[in-house]
């Protein structure tokens, strides 16, 4: 699925990475624990969800190699947590959906999702 579909699933804003929707996405990993997000295994081609929005979000994203964030509850990032995923080209969305709801709603398409605390 793309990230563009992605987007539009979740009403989600793009907050950053506006060239990159075309991106396909085959699995997501909703965390709002970083420590689990670093222990578990995902995919090439997966996305981050979750609520935390603070720097060490997006340099985890750049560790575990995930395509895009995507920030749930409508809790938007910080200025410098955006202003680093722009630098590293990473994808940014905003959906007011919970964890929970971001993950139904993405398994019920047929992505996989890995969800934990």
């Amino acid at each position: 699925m793309r990230l563009r579909d992605i987007a539009s699933l979740l009403q989600a804003e793009v907050l950053g990475g506006h060239l990159r929707l075309d991106l396909e996405i085959r699995q997501a990993l909703g965390s709002d624990l970083l420590s689990r997000v670093l222990s578990s295994p995902c995919g090439d081609n997966a996305v981050l969800l979750t609520g935390l929005t603070n720097l060490q979000v997006v340099r985890t994203a750049e560790m575990v190699d995930v395509k895009a964030i995507i920030f749930v509850k409508g809790r938007c990032p910080r200025s410098e947590a955006i202003r680093l995923a722009r630098e590293l080209d990473l994808p940014v969305l905003l959906t007011n959906y919970s964890l929970e709801e971001t993950c139904a709603l993405l398994s019920g398409v047929g992505l996989q999702v890995q969800e934990g605390s």
